[in-house]
């Protein structure tokens, strides 16, 4: 699509609204680049609005990847078994994806939406064993939830770090704080394999991926001195953010069955 001066500053504007709640609340921020880009920037295929945000979620992904790999927080290769099984699933969900009615992706995604919102509430434990390894007791744990949520995360062209943060716990047993510097490796990898699918079958706009890339990683610096600074406010940074999800989510659900 060509893209007019408006809808290029509200992409941008959309990439940097992602990117300040994913700095601020450390995660969940990436459920709403399909639904800004579909109903404040205007794209009208919601499969190209899917493929975009892809791309965007990767990138996202990727450099925050490299503050927790310099800051030890990354078990490498049990991270690396759950990403190649999770980029055969985000294959596979991408592809069924395409194939699926654009509304009704919408609709579903909505659903999606309600499920992470009601996630962002529970509070998560600390604890875990951090001299986890890869080993027999937790490679096919590993593998088994890799491809399940990779093929979530192909499906609906999400980053799925709200799966897959809970997926490395219950496999390895590892502490938060390495499942979330792990995960990144995950949505990175899923990310591409979704975007690269629906590339191939021209549903990126790549000028569209590049100023939400860019809103978002101005959009992360301010939200991530925001978040020291709010610390002690967590809990209800997460309960606001998880309210504004299920507003989005509602109005996704009404637009997209025309309940109204």
């Amino acid at each position: 699509m060509t893209l007019s001066l408006l809808q290029s500053a509200l992409g941008l504007a959309s990439g940097s609204l992602v990117g300040f709640t994913l700095g601020l609340v450390g995660g969940g921020g990436s459920i709403l680049a399909v639904p800004l880009l579909v109903y404040l920037v205007g794209v009208t295929n919601p499969h190209v609005a899917i493929g975009t945000s892809a791309v965007a979620v990767a990138a996202n992904a990727a450099v925050n990847l490299g503050t927790h790999a310099r800051a030890r927080n990354v078990k490498w290769r049990c991270a690396l078994v759950f990403t190649v099984a999770g980029i055969i699933g985000a294959f596979g969900g991408s592809t069924i994806g395409k194939m699926v009615d654009g509304q009704k992706l919408l609709a579903l995604f909505a659903v999606l939406m309600m499920v992470v919102g009601a996630l962002m509430l529970r509070k998560r434990s600390g604890e875990g064993d951090e001299s986890v390894r890869l080993g027999r007791e937790n490679f096919f744990k590993l593998v088994g939830i890799g491809l399940a949520t990779g093929a979530l995360s192909g499906f609906f062209g999400i980053g799925g770090g709200f799966l897959i943060v809970p997926g490395l716990i219950l496999a390895t047993g590892m502490p938060i704080l390495y499942a979330v510097g792990s995960s990144l490796v995950a949505v990175t990898g899923f990310g591409l394999t979704t975007a690269t699918n629906y590339a191939f079958s021209g549903l990126v706009d790549w000028t569209l991926a590049g100023l939400f890339i860019g809103g978002g990683i101005l959009g992360g610096l301010l939200g991530a001195s925001l978040a020291s600074k709010l610390a002690a406010r967590k809990g209800l940074l997460n309960t606001v953010f998880a309210g504004l999800i299920f507003a989005v989510a509602i109005y996704m659900l009404v637009k997209s069955l025309n309940l109204l």
